[in-house]
């Protein structure tokens, strides 16, 4: 064969850069930034959290890192757009490391920002260098964590003994040999992805194969064609006929992750699907079955959404036949310190890193505090501290920095005491009225979780450790007392 005619294959063909979503509204940051990390990265950028998403719903597969900026239009100077970005980046893809970039260096943005999910805070102005070592380092660990499952102390990838854990196992063993749909319910960060993969696991013959469709990660035009599939010129830009995810699952599972987030319009046909199996591509006319059995995640508390009539009340009655609900890891006691060895283990030994011990007040604030963001923030704040302090026995103002609480809570008792405050306002204060002051305390912390959750009641009752329906009560009594 003449050498001519042979194809031009490389023998080493260069691998695919590492995806990064960079957003920030200053073009000279951007194409700064752009220009010193596109040797290490693909990098995608956007100037606002608008065009994020609709960039993100655009790319084949998530961007594996993200640095976003805090002060975003409309609102620069105020970091609400960027705290919304964050959690919408994760709803998108729970795998995405974040690093907050911002010139607002201020320590409470920088901890509720990680609450939030995002993996660390990066001060402007930061060089070039030090912004790759980072991202190589977050990258390090996504790939660990992509390639290795740990099985050390883990019932079906969940780690824990408290009885909500154990309640919750119960029901996944009970519910996984059913062919019914389950719906799982549960705070972001809380594990809902992996009650799923555990049920598939426990399912008869694995119910083989699992496909996972993430309403929150597909523009709402886009919806019914990739869970249904199209005909060839159904719409522009369909050139050829498409099975969608339902074919694709065949007689296996479709999780519907961020349920919640489905555009009415498509609630109805996904009604019908539950209801008799039925449905029909984008553009045709003719109709097939699915046997594909469907588990459904919100984050949302659908029987409000059926209220407000955001969501279909047939179809939450049609989802939820089996009900699992992921408990908040503020309610798991003991549990977050087995959640502590199992990540300060699995991670030390896979970042070549010895593992920090924490010291006994330091201890106590780690079971004491309410984790907002579940077991993603506490999984984050393992990572810091072993990047921080490997070997290191951590005291607990060296923890309480990485925590999203203020700073009076965790003080060393060393100059202002609480009581001897207590005991002076008592006596100078006429007409002192406790109720008052709770009431007025109540108030402020409310105003300031829904001002931090961009008026987002779920977020909000996430920031102040308590459920939905309470914060719905006590806003309300509050505003009968004003």
């Amino acid at each position: 064969m003449n050498t001519t005619d042979m194809p031009l294959i490389s023998p080493n063909p260069t691998p695919a850069l590492p995806s990064l979503l960079l957003v920030d509204d200053d073009p000279l940051i951007r194409d700064s930034l752009g220009i010193a990390l596109a040797d290490t990265f693909e990098v995608h950028a956007a100037e606002n959290r608008s065009q994020a998403i609709k960039m993100l719903r655009t790319m084949s597969a998530p961007p594996q890192l993200a640095l976003v900026d805090l002060g975003l239009p409309p609102s620069p100077h105020r970091p609400t757009e960027g705290f919304r970005l964050i959690s919408e980046l994760l709803a998108h893809s729970a795998d995405i490391k974040i690093f907050v970039l911002s010139g607002q260096d201020d320590d409470r943005n920088a901890r509720h920002s990680r609450t939030l999910g995002a993996s660390d805070f990066i001060s402007k102005p930061c060089t070039p260098d030090k912004i790759k070592e980072q991202l190589r380092q977050a990258l390090l660990i996504q790939n660990t964590e992509k390639d290795h499952e740990s099985t050390t102390g883990e019932i079906l990838g969940i780690v824990g003994q408290s009885p909500p854990v154990i309640a919750m196992l119960n029901q996944i063993s009970l519910y996984a040999t059913t062919p019914f749909p389950i719906l799982i319910e549960g705070e972001s960060g809380s594990g809902k992805e992996m009650v799923a993969t555990a049920i598939q696991k426990l399912a008869p013959e694995k119910q083989s194969p699992f496909l996972i469709f993430n309403c929150a990660a597909i523009a709402p035009t886009l919806i019914a064609s990739t869970l249904f599939g199209h005909a060839k010129g159904a719409f522009t830009g369909a050139n050829q006929t498409q099975s969608g995810f339902f074919e694709d699952a065949a007689d296996g599972i479709l999780f519907l992750d961020e349920i919640g987030e489905l555009p009415q319009e498509l609630q109805a046909n996904l009604l019908r699907v539950l209801e008799n199996g039925d449905y029909q591509r984008v553009g045709e006319t003719i109709t097939r079955k699915s046997r594909a059995r469907i588990i459904a995640a919100t984050n949302r508390d659908l029987r409000q959404e059926v209220r407000a009539g955001n969501f279909r009340n047939d179809l939450y009655h049609r989802l939820s036949v089996f009900t699992i609900n992921v408990p908040p890891l503020r309610e798991l006691g003991k549990d977050k310190l087995l959640l502590l060895e199992h990540f300060r283990s699995f991670y030390a030994k896979e970042i070549n890193r010895k593992p920090f011990s924490l010291q006994p007040e330091a201890e106590q604030l780690w079971e004491n505090y309410s984790y907002p963001g579940n077991i993603r923030e506490l999984r984050n704040i393992t990572i810091r501290l072993i990047t921080k302090f490997p070997g290191s026995s951590i005291s607990k103002e060296q923890l309480a920095a990485e925590f999203d609480m203020p700073a009076q809570d965790v003080a060393p008792e060393t100059g202002a005491n609480p009581l001897s405050d207590a005991k002076l306002k008592l006596q100078n204060t006429t007409g002192f009225n406790l109720d008052a002051l709770l009431q007025e305390q109540a108030r402020q912390y409310i105003q300031a979780a829904m001002e931090l959750a961009n008026n987002n009641i779920s977020e909000a009752a996430k920031l102040l450790g308590i459920n939905r329906t309470t914060l719905y009560s006590r806003m309300e009594s509050l505003q009968k007392n004003q």
